[in-house]
């Protein structure tokens, strides 16, 4: 097949979609099929590069920070792509770009199939004064942007039961994301690890609480740094890995909480050497509501990093309390659970095994193409039958005459 995801950012930005998008290319180029990117530029020029046609565009950070629309279409660019004849569009993102997914899909007559990555209930804070009213316009623009699609791709129970909720009634799949665990799980030596927590400055004898993401406030990280205040657990440095909006607002809040010294913000770190940092983490932590999946989650587990989270649905398929970390309601849970994972020697490795044991059988970056490769084939199909039985309103007639 020929396949053209759609997506408003691709590398270098670093997010869970850009991830998502880069590994189903891959491993979609592994199967067989010819795969190419339409995107938006960081810039007002359009260009093509390589297998990536990037479109001009202009930053819009009051509405969200990183958000970019399209300039202008150039048509000139996706004339190329619908001379390039997809069979099929896989679009990422509910804006510009795939507002020129639905173009070019009319006129290639081809469907279009789309993931649902981001819940934007949880980032109303950005646009709207009001959550009832913001999450009314969520429902309403993605029941309106979903009606254009033929099959949408949910990533977890919890965002099919959401889209259910707005009114959705285009059929929605379930497929986790998969995970290249190869490129994020490559194993360290103690040398290597001890050299690290050396060059971060983490006390010998600590050990290590990890977050890693983007540091937004629906990312409620405050409540991880308001619980290691409180927590009686003190030999503890929580290693922040990774950049955000909010990361000037989090350290101000851990100098007033009196805890700036057992925080370390380390930033932006080179995709190759995350695998290096989660293996610095005894537990890794999280207090975010706002994941559709949760793909770091995934990628601490398949480090052996046993999870402590905030209860989330969109976690239980992924977290077993007890079994490869715990999800926690309250401050008490998370400080007993806490306690546990780092008093006891047998239930850290105990929970380490099992992490790596369910990330590695559940979340294949080869299963996860396989089981979208499914969708698009049957989406192809349905699509042409549908067309078939418009024109001659008997679709096994047409195959009989064949």
């Amino acid at each position: 097949m020929k396949i053209l995801l759609t997506t408003e950012c691709y590398a270098p930005v670093i997010n869970g979609v850009v991830t998502s998008v880069m590994t189903l290319e891959k491993e979609l180029r592994e199967l067989g099929h010819e795969v190419r990117i339409l995107t938006l530029s960081m810039t007002k020029r359009s260009y093509t590069q390589d297998h990536v046609t990037y479109i001009s565009s202009l930053g819009a950070g009051k509405l969200y920070p990183g958000a970019r629309f399209a300039w202008r279409t150039d048509a000139e660019f996706l004339d190329e792509l619908v001379d390039w004849q997809p069979d099929i569009i896989h679009s990422h993102c509910e804006f510009s770009t795939f507002l020129m997914a639905r173009q070019m899909a009319r006129k290639l007559r081809i469907p279009i199939v789309h993931t649902y990555h981001t819940v934007y209930e949880d980032y109303t804070h950005y646009f709207s004064p009001n959550k009832k009213w913001g999450r009314a316009m969520v429902a309403l623009f993605t029941r309106k942007v979903l009606n254009h699609t033929h099959c949408v791709i949910a990533p977890t129970n919890k965002v099919r039961s959401i889209l259910l909720e707005y009114g959705v009634t285009r059929p929605i799949q379930v497929v986790p994301t998969g995970i290249n665990l190869a490129k994020i799980t490559r194993p360290i030596d103690d040398h290597e690890k001890q050299t690290l927590r050396m060059e971060m400055g983490i006390p010998k004898h600590y050990k290590v609480l990890l977050s890693v993401g983007r540091l937004a406030k629906e990312k409620n990280l405050e409540e991880i740094l308001f619980y290691l205040s409180k927590t009686e657990q003190k030999n503890v440095t929580l290693l922040i890995v990774g950049d955000g909006p909010n990361r000037e607002n989090l350290e101000q809040y851990a100098k007033t909480l009196g805890i700036r010294n057992h925080v370390i913000f380390v930033g932006m770190i080179c995709p190759t050497e995350i695998s290096a940092y989660y293996q610095l983490g005894d537990v890794f932590v999280s207090a975010s509501n706002s994941e559709t999946q949760g793909l770091t989650y995934v990628e601490a587990l398949a480090n052996g990093v046993p999870a402590l989270c905030r209860k989330d649905s969109c976690l239980d398929d992924v977290i077993t309390d007890g079994v490869n970390g715990w999800q926690y309601s309250s401050f008490d849970e998370f400080d007993e659970k806490l306690r546990l994972m780092l008093s006891q020697e047998e239930l850290p490795r105990r929970l380490s095994h099992h992490a790596r044991e369910e990330a590695a059988c559940e979340y294949s970056a080869d299963s996860f193409a396989r089981k979208v490769e499914q969708i698009y084939q049957q989406e192809i199909f349905n699509y042409w039958r549908t067309i078939l039985k418009s024109r001659d309103g008997d679709f096994n007639s047409v195959n009989e005459g064949r």
